[in-house]
């Protein structure tokens, strides 16, 4: 497939079907890139927000001679399936993809529901991305940039229509990633849907605490329970389609939960305290292998903590004299003190790079923690 003059991939019109967070999010991008976007959902007020804010234009049912080169379905997970068949049939020269987050279940309710000679046209999708708000008022241009975008060809996959799913992704900046539907479901088991299941049950132990102990929280709890902000009707349907995958990994959980309960009922046991170290260790383990930047471990980089005052332009000024300095920040994390007008910027740069740094911001006035 050729580049066109707007830089795109593709050449369009590419409909959308299903106006939430993802696929008005979709629409902004290829807008932004100069292609024809066509939209289309079920509620009309949620499609008319999406038209506002310049994710395409409506789509005109009356309109015979419309003929995508694309169709994104862009629907919940348990109406993708018939929406992807409907799309195959009503528009016999397009490529259908979907974006649902689970695919071993839409690929089945696709094959057994759409005429044989459609499925080449057919291919599943998962953008690794998303916020915990909902709705085309969340949406962003720039949500897919540098996320993973998984493309999970069937084995009727046409060759043309994969090249097209993966300029969807491409155009759109994602980075294209290639699984079977049965591999990707495993996957988001473990890394999606698991986070999610106990991050909203360690929320759920907040809902009868104190305000006063909860006032000491600091960004610990906020990081581990942010995702428990999302959208329960979506998580519902999100669980039930790969429960099977998910629960088996339950089951391993159940045992080190167990296994920690015995440990913690009797704290002073013989091994007890070796168990305790040995678990902390095991997520240590875990945790060093999730990826960093460009794919490195997280230890790769140095980290110092800047105190700064809780004023306007702190923060930019912060990031401007380290700017001056020519180090390249790797990575930044803001924590507030809920007790004092302060906050800790927690900086990551190169290894050789921390003591540089460290005198340079000294010397300006600014408090490094040691």
């Amino acid at each position: 497939m050729t580049v066109t003059n707007g830089g795109t991939h593709l050449s369009g019109p590419v409909l959308i079907v299903g106006t939430g967070l993802l696929g008005t999010s979709i629409g902004l991008g290829l807008r932004a890139r100069g292609l024809d976007v066509v939209l289309s959902d079920i509620s009309p007020s949620t499609q008319a927000v999406a038209q506002d804010i310049g994710a395409g234009r409506p789509l005109d049912p009356s309109d015979s001679a419309f003929a995508p080169e694309l169709v994104v379905v862009a629907a919940p997970p348990d109406v993708t399936g018939a929406l992807v068949v409907e799309a195959l049939a009503a528009y016999p020269a397009a490529v259908v993809v979907d974006i649902a987050s689970v695919k071993d279940s839409v690929l089945k309710a696709v094959t057994e529901a759409a005429d044989d000679a459609a499925l080449p046209r057919y291919v599943g999708t998962h953008p690794m991305a998303g916020r915990e708000k909902s709705g085309p008022v969340a949406a962003r241009a720039e949500l897919f940039t540098s996320m993973p975008w998984v493309i999970c060809a069937s084995g009727q996959s046409a060759p043309d229509a994969v090249r097209t799913a993966e300029a969807l992704a491409i155009d759109l900046g994602a980075v294209v990633s290639r699984m079977s539907a049965e591999e990707h479901d495993q996957s988001v088991a473990v890394i999606s849907h698991l986070p999610q299941v106990l991050s909203s049950l360690l929320a759920s132990r907040l809902q009868d605490t104190p305000a006063h102990a909860l006032s000491l929280a600091g960004n610990g709890l906020r990081d581990v329970t942010r995702i428990a902000a999302s959208d329960p009707r979506l998580w519902v349907q999100i669980l039930s389609a790969n429960a099977g995958r998910l629960v088996e990994i339950l089951y391993g959980v159940r045992e080190d939960l167990n296994r920690l309960i015995g440990t913690l009922e009797n704290p002073l046991g013989d091994g007890a305290r070796l168990d305790m170290a040995q678990l902390m260790a095991e997520g240590n383990i875990g945790q060093a292998r999730i990826p960093g930047k460009h794919g490195t471990p997280p230890e790769t980089f140095a980290r110092l903590t800047v105190l700064v005052d809780d004023v306007p332009g702190q923060i930019a000024r912060l990031l401007t004299e380290i700017g001056d300095t020519g180090i390249n920040l790797e990575d930044l994390r803001l924590e507030h003190s809920p007790e004092r007008q302060v906050g800790l910027a927690e900086i990551s740069v190169l290894p050789g790079k921390r003591h540089e740094l460290t005198d340079f911001l000294t010397s300006r006035g600014w408090k490094v923690v040691q």
